[in-house]
């Protein structure tokens, strides 16, 4: 099966991407990748009739297919955010993006603000002009672009590029009277209009912030509120990689999902958490006693040389939950999967 994870790797994530787990019936723990609605690779073929009704799924969760149940899952790419300028506001913007799980791009022209930028943990930096900087950034359709430069020149150069690039948002930090004077600037230079109008500016949700840590919460929150928009999950990147990697391939570890999510649950359905012998964790499915308990069954999994799948059900409501101290309340299914 970890032909299937090599396969979602090296997915052309430019399509419509989906992942299946057969949940329940005669294939169950069954795999299926489909790329813009075909088969790409299925761990055993099982006819026609999955493709049918999968190739009709427009959303991630729980579907019927065939007698079968089945996990369905729409993909996005690893979350990307481009930081446009390395001031006060973009430490806590970088800060709050890796915590959250995005690459971070700096682009910064000043050495000693690039350099800030670093300790506040960037993925990676650019010290250089800011186009120089942006030539370097593909963009697609999980990029986060956040333009919070020193100076209205500079917001110019960054919204120009980055509206010639394929994007999940834009936002630009500045004044009502700054911004639309870059805007209309842009537009006049040959920037597409509908894709200028789509800026978010003034960056960030309305919730009175005067802080630079104040204003990063802001920005942060709008682009969680974007990201969560569009419904896509993935398969992060590092947990990819100790799935696929040569040297802890072949060591047993569980893969936990969340595939169905009632209430206020603290995680959506698609979230992931690898779990290895030695109890260590990758990734998190909400923390607190409900990912402890999973946590407990996968290391039972793993200790009694179990294989296939398993779907275990937490109850964060009721006395039972109060008592554990899961104040969050809600339910989910978790698939356990031992590779």
């Amino acid at each position: 099966m970890l032909e299937f994870y090599q396969a979602v790797r090296e997915a052309d994530m430019t399509r419509r991407n989906l992942a299946a787990t057969v949940t329940e019936g005669e294939f169950s723990g069954e795999k299926f990748l489909l790329s813009d609605q075909k088969i790409i690779w299925q761990s055993k073929q099982c006819g026609s009739g999955f493709q049918e009704e999968l190739e009709h799924i427009t959303d991630s969760g729980i579907c019927t297919a065939g007698s079968s149940r089945v996990f369905c899952e729409l993909l996005g790419g690893e979350k990307k955010m481009v930081v446009c300028g390395g001031g006060h506001v973009s430490i806590p913007v970088i800060q709050i993006g890796r915590m959250l799980g995005f690459h971070v791009s700096v682009l910064e022209d000043r050495p000693k603000f690039a350099d800030n930028a670093r300790r506040a943990g960037a993925s990676e930096v650019f010290c250089e002009p800011f186009g120089e900087g942006l030539a370097r950034i593909e963009g697609d359709k999980d990029t986060f672009f956040i333009v919070v430069t020193r100076g209205h020149r500079y917001d110019q150069i960054c919204l120009e590029q980055i509206a010639e690039k394929e994007h999940a948002y834009i936002g630009m930090m500045g004044s009502r009277k700054r911004a639309a004077m870059v805007k209309q600037t842009a537009v006049e230079h040959g920037a597409d209009r509908d894709v200028i109008q789509s800026v978010h500016t003034p960056i960030g949700l309305d919730i009175g912030a005067k802080t630079p840590e104040e204003i990063a919460v802001a920005i942060m929150a709008e682009v969680i509120q974007v990201k969560n928009e569009k419904n896509c999950g993935c398969f992060p990147k590092e947990i990819l990689d100790v799935i696929l990697d040569e040297k802890t391939r072949r060591q047993p570890k569980v893969l936990a999902t969340i595939i169905r999510r009632k209430g206020s649950a603290p995680r959506e359905a698609g979230a992931k958490m690898l779990i290895l012998p030695d109890g260590g964790c990758i990734g998190t499915i909400g923390g607190g006693c409900a990912e402890s308990d999973i946590l407990k069954k996968a290391l039972l999994l793993l200790r009694g040389g179990e294989t296939g799948i398993r779907i275990c059900h937490v109850d964060m409501n009721g006395s039972d939950a109060e008592e554990e101290g899961m104040v969050c309340g809600g339910t989910i299914d978790v698939l356990l999967e031992i590779l």
